[in-house]
């Protein structure tokens, strides 16, 4: 039983480092108004920097979660974030804003590689496809549930009551994973390689990587098509595209995904949901702007590519036996995961643009193909087939 709640307190605290993104998002208007003058690459840089550090330092967070335990890891990583919201909640200039979104993209990040580190060492073999389908399912929870408690929030405290809220959320998780989580072992202390031998070393393992890999073009796709997608959708089914994508994708993973684990492997499963995507991009393609048909196929896409969410936390634990392994998988997929999410909307609105809902629907499907080709690739290697 104890195992249960203090995965699901992880879980909690993961919900707390979407919400470093999200509460932004839910605020940006009224940021604008407080920065009055900044451009709008000043203010997406608010956003934005939280990821950037996860792009830079993605694997290394993972090396270093492993050298220094991942109970102190994530319970300093919530305090941090939680005195970074309080700090916010002050009202604070435009270069104070950027450099406390910096220290939260460290807390943020050092919270989204032990969450399934631990999460896979916790939960019983069993149960482990399922509880690592719950914690890919934060990001998409965080966002509706910001929908619906930010605007009354704010509403009745303004933009300070959102950052207070959020600081005494992260705090209380702070405090419950202190109690939850058994105390870290002590590392051995042997000789490091250098940074660059440490990501040469995790981008050649075939172990390490290939849960990163994979996830790369999901988050290529994902952000991208919840961005993209609705306000092309005629206005009366708009409010449904918005809401029933990142619905159908969590609702999806944790069921029909979850009840796949137990019966093929999880990297098998990721390759069947890139498949089962693209007959979705086709869909959208053929009926962009058309109300129904755009819809189902923005509904099929998300559902599909919820799949590929899960099954690819779940590939972590699959394919790597250590926490210290398993700790350095989530690094790349944190690293690999931000590169995705900041490539993919640029990249696909220029061909939206430029080349229409078939230019689109083709580089979405090429990279529906890489995802299945790298794993392919990897799976080989483990093989010893090249």
């Amino acid at each position: 039983m104890r195992a249960v709640v203090t995965v699901l307190a992880i879980w909690c605290a993961g919900l707390g480092a979407a919400a470093q993104f999200g509460k932004i998002s839910v605020l940006f208007g009224v940021l604008g108004d407080q920065y009055a003058g900044a451009s709008a690459v000043a203010l997406g840089l608010i956003v934005s920097i939280v990821g950037m550090v996860g792009l830079v330092f993605g694997t290394t967070a993972g090396l270093f979660v492993a050298r220094i335990g991942p109970r102190r890891a994530i319970v300093a990583a919530l305090l941090m974030g939680a005195a970074m919201s309080a700090l916010q909640s002050l009202g604070l200039s435009y270069p104070a804003m950027i450099a406390s979104r910096v220290v939260e993209g460290v807390s943020h990040l050092a919270i989204v590689v032990v969450g399934p580190t631990v999460i896979a060492g916790l939960a019983a073999e069993r149960f482990r496809g399922l509880a690592m389908t719950l914690w890919s399912s934060f990001f998409g929870v965080t966002y509706a549930v910001l929908a619906l408690l930010a605007p009354p929030l704010l509403a009745a405290y303004g933009a300070a009551g959102v950052f207070v809220a959020h600081a005494v959320w992260m705090a209380a998780m702070a405090v419950c994973l202190a109690l939850l989580l058994p105390r870290d072992p002590v590392a051995p202390q042997i000789a490091r390689p250098g940074l660059l031998d440490q990501h040469l070393r995790i981008y050649a393992s075939p172990r390490l990587s290939a849960p990163a890999l994979g996830f790369f073009c999901y988050t290529f796709l994902y952000v991208a098509v919840l961005t993209l997608v609705p306000p092309d959708v005629p206005l009366a089914q708009r409010a449904l595209a918005a809401a029933g994508m990142p619905l159908i994708s969590i609702a999806l993973s944790l069921t029909l995904g979850v009840w796949l684990l137990g019966r093929m492997s999880a990297v098998r499963l990721v390759q069947c949901g890139y498949l089962a995507a693209v007959p979705g991009f086709v869909l959208l393609a053929l009926f962009w702007g058309q109300g129904t048909g755009m819809v189902l196929g923005a509904l099929w896409v998300t559902a599909a590519l919820g799949i590929v969410q899960g099954a690819s936390f779940a590939s972590i634990p699959e394919l790597n036996a250590t926490p210290e392994d398993r700790a350095q998988a989530a690094g790349a997929i944190a690293q690999l995961g931000n590169l995705g999410t900041t490539t993919g909307t640029p990249v696909l609105a220029a061909l939206l643009l430029g080349a229409g809902p078939w230019g689109l629907a083709l580089v979405a499907g090429l990279a529906c193909a890489l995802g299945i080709v790298l794993h392919a690739v990897q799976a080989r290697r483990r093989a010893g087939l090249i």
